[in-house]
């Protein structure tokens, strides 16, 4: 008997209020990193109608240039008309940024584990927390194909938007994805949700026609659609007022777009305007980057890996490997090759992933993983791992 399930996942273009929030928290930190690679940033940003209110903790030898940082990434994003509610040359821009707590900093900085003599044990963990990491075989990126594919529709929306092939179109929009799977393997799309900022003059008729033919039908494979297939622009019509004029916008507040879609669990903790040493970032990276290595090895189909940390503290507390029964090992030898691979400790994983760099600001638009550019997404620890498994 077959068993056919519907699984859907969403993702939002960077003229998103949320994304323009994210893209201001890690343009913050990228500034300061460019100048102060150990620095200690956590920044939280909040846009709405006319504004931008920058928050957090910095502690750093650089005082970055807010003002100018906001300003910067919201023209590149495309908010630079009155017209759409969000100017970049007019909005207001409001900074209240303090250092790091003190009780905060002697946990990273003098870990409970430092009396090893090892390097890597003086560093502990921002912040205590479970991570989580995935990869599977569904696509070439070894990502889960709803929220590829929903990725692929947004950011096909703002190249079209930009290189002017549909002009009248505005910033912000959502993307949304349900593919069938049958006995476990994705089969098609059954339905594709676009919504899309635009012009006012815009006739609904054309729009639809113009998303169906120059967005969806040329980021989605054609044999994935098929005559049943569901298809919705802006299912409620007109959109005309979006962005942080639309809706206000906070940093962190897309997180399984961030990740997996839902595929997967997500431990909680946002990553845009976080420093490696919070876990919450370095440490989801790390994940995605084992368990990539070791799905492109051959250790399995699809896994999952949890890992999880007390502030102040080194070591992880917990690691599960879970393979859902596609692994070519039991999941608890294949625990025994990711800890034998990979070092979890913090300083471990910024010096493994070369986290300590200005690379942030491009993580925050169309997913955090399946993309190529980062360290996260290298394989370049698979000969190690089919050694250890006799391959």
């Amino acid at each position: 008997m077959q068993e056919v399930r519907l699984i859907t996942s969403e993702s939002i273009t960077e003229g998103h209020p949320d994304k323009v929030a994210d893209q201001i928290s890690d343009a913050v930190l990228d500034d300061v990193l460019s100048v102060d690679p150990a620095a200690r940033v956590a920044v939280e940003t909040v846009v709405t109608t006319g504004i931008a209110i920058v928050v957090g903790e910095i502690t750093s030898s650089h005082n970055p240039n807010v003002q100018k940082i906001v300003r910067d990434v919201v023209r590149s994003i495309g908010y630079t008309s009155s017209d759409t509610g969000f100017d970049a040359d007019t909005c207001s821009v409001m900074v209240s940024l303090d250092e790091q707590s003190p009780d905060i900093a002697m946990g990273v900085d003098n870990s409970t584990d430092s009396a090893s003599g090892d390097k890597y044990d003086k560093i502990g963990a921002g912040d205590q927390g479970m991570m989580y990491g995935y990869a599977c075989r569904e696509t070439e990126e070894l990502m889960p194909l709803p929220i590829t594919l929903a990725h692929k529709l947004t950011l096909r929306l703002t190249e079209a938007r930009k290189n002017g092939e549909i002009a009248y179109l505005r910033p912000d929009g959502k993307a949304q994805v349900t593919v069938e799977y049958v006995n476990g393997k994705p089969k098609r799309v059954h339905t594709v949700v676009v919504s899309t900022q635009h012009e006012p003059d815009v006739e609904m008729k054309k729009l639809r026609r113009d998303v169906e033919e120059e967005i969806i039908k040329k980021a989605i494979p054609a044999s994935l659609l098929d005559e049943n297939t569901l298809i919705y622009v802006n299912p409620t019509g007109r959109f005309v007022t979006g962005g942080p004029h639309g809706d206000s916008g906070l940093t962190g507040r897309k997180i399984i777009v961030d990740t997996y879609g839902g595929y997967c669990p997500h431990g909680g903790g946002a990553f845009s305007g976080k420093d490696p040493t919070k876990v919450d970032r370095s440490a989801a990276y790390m994940a995605r980057y084992v368990c990539k290595n070791m799905v492109a090895a051959g250790a399995a189909d699809r896994m999952q890996l949890e890992v999880s940390y007390a502030i102040g503290v080194a070591h992880p507390i917990s690691l599960h490997v879970n393979t859902f029964g596609t692994g070519c090992i039991p999941d608890g030898e294949l625990e025994k090759i990711v800890r034998k691979v990979f070092d979890l400790r913090p300083s471990a994983i910024i010096d493994a992933l070369r986290l300590r760099r200005p690379i942030y600001r491009a993580t925050s638009n169309y997913g955090h993983f399946g993309r190529k550019g980062f360290s996260w997404e290298e394989t370049d620890r698979v000969d190690e791992i089919r050694k250890l498994l006799g391959r």
